[in-house]
């Protein structure tokens, strides 16, 4: 009788353990899943069964918001593709697949390698660029379509794409394909107009400066005012065409006959070119940095760029101030290159100008014209947008802003550089 009451009590004790056990799981449940408070006086089945019933309810509303998202990329203009962290596309809409060529039905239960569906390894780099950076990543390229199946090689036509690529969770990234090939043919077509129009204006403003200048010492002294103020229009008039023609030029074709150049050397080439301008107000330039700054570079054109840089800053800053120009050796990723940084002691950009400083004809209504100088208001307003594509030129990097301690207009251009010989040496300038 004995050992029949101690198994009967050892089997108890573990019925209670258990149910214990299953009363924590169960408690544990119903922490995690959603009950209705008026189901709290049901049964255990009962909450169970309501709790199931809303989470289905959650889910087809989750599932229908999902496939209410598809069907909005399903019809966007632009195209979209998503792939995994292994670059197997997970979906991609209609607009993706005429883009990138894709001939593959809308069966993605077994994902395949993007590289081996769309062949542009463009696109791949976005997307891996992105997924390493984790931020949103833009980038530009020709796309030419190659069909897949090698006994079916046919030419199809290329046209230029803008892929933004956005971070996704579990390392996907979802990419926005834009085709850029109507932009690209205004952009064609404005500059043959802008370059057209440069070409018939550049003799008839010859030849009314070579009249006005004649007139001028044959007029009564009186009137030389007007002369000169008409022969200041065609100066103006001019250099605008030129410009023109400088940015056309510098669009069409990337620099050649790059040289060793010492870009400091330049930099006093370009001031000195200003210099009786700026002994006029009294301005001076500062600079600092190496006495030597070799780079391989077209000459030409970098001493353009200096020069706009100088007279830009110039321009803008008031009397008796100094010009400030710094030269330092930076790092882009792993490119080594020199950094110059021009800015004046003027009332700098404004905020709303920022992004638009660098576009053709751009000026300020207010800030940046606000002296009266007859210097500033002729102008081409085409001078930063030949910096611009002087620095694109040699695959470098230019930006604008204000400078925290003067308050003046501050541009930064970065160069990539092909160092010689030792070090720089930072002792004193020139």
């Amino acid at each position: 009788m004995l050992p029949f009451l101690a198994g009967l009590s050892i089997g108890f004790l573990f019925f209670l353990v258990s149910r214990k056990r299953s009363g924590a799981r169960r408690k544990a449940l119903f922490e995690r899943i959603s009950i209705q408070p008026e189901a709290q006086f049901f049964s255990y089945e009962a909450q169970i069964a309501s709790a199931i019933a809303n989470q289905s309810t959650t889910v087809s509303d989750l599932q229908a918001e999902v496939d209410e998202g598809n069907r909005v990329l399903q019809r966007s203009p632009l195209g979209y593709l998503k792939v995994d962290q292994e670059n197997r596309l997970l979906w991609c809409n209609a607009k993706a697949k005429q883009l990138l060529g894709i001939e593959q039905t809308d069966d993605y239960t077994s994902p395949k390698l993007l590289l081996a569906i769309a062949r542009s390894y463009e696109l791949d780099q976005l997307v891996e660029q992105t997924r390493t950076t984790q931020v949103e990543c833009q980038k530009e390229w020709t796309f030419r379509s190659i069909s897949p199946d090698p006994a079916n090689v046919s030419e199809r036509p290329a046209y230029p794409l803008r892929g933004h690529g956005i971070p996704l969770a579990q390392g996907n990234v979802g990419v926005f394909l834009e085709n850029r090939q109507q932009e690209v043919l205004l952009a064609q077509q404005r500059d043959r107009w802008t370059s057209d129009v440069a070409h018939e204006l550049k003799t008839p403003l010859t030849s009314i400066r070579l009249v006005g200048e004649t007139l001028r010492n044959r007029i009564d002294p009186a009137l030389v005012t007007w002369a000169d103020r008409l022969l200041r229009e065609v100066n103006r008039l001019s250099a605008l065409v030129d410009d023109m023609l400088s940015l056309n030029h510098l669009e069409q074709q990337q620099p050649q006959r790059l040289e060793e150049t010492d870009l400091v050397k330049l930099l006093y080439q370009a001031w000195q070119s200003l210099e009786p301008q700026a002994k006029l107000q009294d301005k001076t330039l500062d600079y600092q940095g190496p006495e030597r700054a070799i780079a391989s570079v077209n000459s030409g054109l970098v001493y353009r760029m200096m020069l706009n840089l100088l007279d830009n800053a110039l321009k803008y800053s008031p009397g008796g101030q100094a010009i400030h120009a710094h030269v330092q050796w930076s790092e882009v990723g792993t490119t080594p290159g020199l950094l110059l940084d021009v800015f004046d002691c003027g009332d700098g950009f404004l905020e709303k100008d920022l992004p638009h400083v660098f576009e053709r004809f751009y000026r300020s209504d207010t800030s940046r014209t606000r002296s009266g100088d007859p210097a500033i208001s002729n102008g081409t307003g085409l001078g930063l947008s030949i910096v611009q594509k002087i620095v694109e030129s040699h695959q470098g990097k230019v930006q604008a802003k204000n400078h925290p301690d003067t308050g003046g207009a501050w541009l930064q251009v970065w160069l990539p550089t092909s160092l010689v010989g030792a070090e720089p040496n930072y002792s004193s300038p020139r």
